[in-house]
Parts: structure tokens; C-alpha cells; sequence
């Protein structure tokens, strides 16, 4: 690992505007970041877009099909 890079970077991302070090920052978020696992569980869950799911008959049961 060169952590000497690393800080050098560090050092010239410290040396910029506020503005420029705030866009940096929210770049390199955006493109690195992904929802969780659990991010989405919950978006789905509490989103709304799957309600109708509630709405739709049972079309299969425990009793459907032949045991493996």
C-alpha cells in the first residue's frame, strides 16, 4: 500500500476551495456508493411500489405439488 501517495493527495485535496474540496467529496461518494442489501430491503418494504402485492389472490399453498 503507498500511504505516502496517499497522503499527498490528501494534503493537495486539503489545499483547495471548500467548494471544490465539497464537489470531491460528493463525486467520488456518488460513484463509489452503493444501497445496501438492507437499503433496498427497505426501500421495497416502505416505498409502496409492491403494495398491490397484499391485493393479489393466494395461488399456490403448502398442500400445491409433490414433497422432494
Amino acid at each position: 500500500m503507498n500511504t505516502k501517495l496517499v497522503d499527498s493527495i490528501i494534503q493537495l485535496i486539503m489545499t483547495l476551495p471548500t467548494a471544490e474540496q465539497e464537489l470531491l467529496k460528493e463525486k467520488m461518494l456518488f460513484e463509489v456508493s452503493e444501497p445496501s442489501t438492507i437499503d433496498l430491503m427497505q426501500l421495497a418494504e416502505n416505498g409502496g411500489s409492491l403494495d398491490f402485492i397484499h391485493e393479489e389472490p393466494v395461488l399456490y399453498t403448502i398442500e400445491d405439488g409433490e414433497p422432494i
